[in-house]
Formats: C-alpha cells, structure tokens, sequence
C-alpha cells in the first residue's frame, strides 16, 4: 500500500475547503459527505452503557449541527467565544460540538469528575460564554453553585 504525502501541505491538500474559501472542522468531518452524496451513509455509531445502539448518518449530524450553529448565533454566540460542554459521551455531544465549530465557536469539554468548584474555575479561567449540559450534571454541578 503506497504511504501518503506528509507535512501541513500535503494535509491541507486532502481536505475539501468551505465552498467560498477558508477551512471549518465541522465541513470537513461532516459536510462535505453529504454534498458528496454520502449523506445517508453512517458518520457516527453511538453505543450506550445499557446496550442502546444508534445510528448517526451524516445527513443526520449535519442537520443537527446545523441548527445547534443556528441556536448558538441566535442567542449572541460569536466566532471565537468559548462555549464549554459538560456531558456524557451521548449522541447530542457530538452535535453541539459540530455545531459550535461550524459557528467558529471554541469548544471546551469539562468532565463531572471534577467536581463544581473546579468546573466553574475552568469556565471563569477559560471565559466561557456559554455552558452546555444536561440535566443531571447541572442539578449534580452547576446549580449548586447559584
């Protein structure tokens, strides 16, 4: 098997590009597929602990970025804010996080271990603009903090 260029050249030179111009995560990973024609494809198998089994095409994760991108510009989120997630590893993870990086947002993951106090040093270090969790976390981590 013939091995691939290397260096950031040969890199950039395999990746699709925004259809204007310039480069974005969340096109290259997600889509790019979907204008390619793969949309119905699988993207993205989610296994959960109790033996859940779903299947994320990349049509699916492209729309669902989609409107997290759009739910985050319409709430004031910027390019370049930092947005912090604190979640499991469930199927709505990766969608916030392909949607924050297709609105140019700087995603940030926490992990419930840490415990409130060193979450919310992290967000204030980090200058969160915006926290997304779930339910449980926020009742377990955050909201303790009010």
């Amino acid at each position: 098997m013939p091995s691939l260029p290397t260096g950031w050249q040969a890199a950039r030179s395999r990746l699709a590009g925004l259809p204007g111009g310039g480069l974005n995560i969340a096109h290259e990973a997600v889509d790019r597929h979907v204008a390619a024609g793969h949309g119905g494809q699988a993207a993205l198998i989610w296994l959960g602990r109790e033996g859940q089994r779903q299947i994320l095409t990349y049509a699916d994760l492209a729309s669902q970025a989609a409107r997290f991108a759009h739910v985050l510009r319409t709430n004031g989120i910027a390019p370049g804010e930092r947005m912090f997630l604190l979640s499991g590893r469930v199927p709505e993870l990766y969608a916030a996080t392909l949607g924050a990086m297709k609105a140019g947002v700087v995603v940030s993951p926490l992990f419930a271990a840490f415990g409130p106090e060193p979450v919310r040093a992290r967000m204030e270090i980090g200058g969160a603009a915006v926290l997304v969790t779930t339910v449980q976390n926020y009742a377990l981590l955050i909201s303790t903090q009010n």
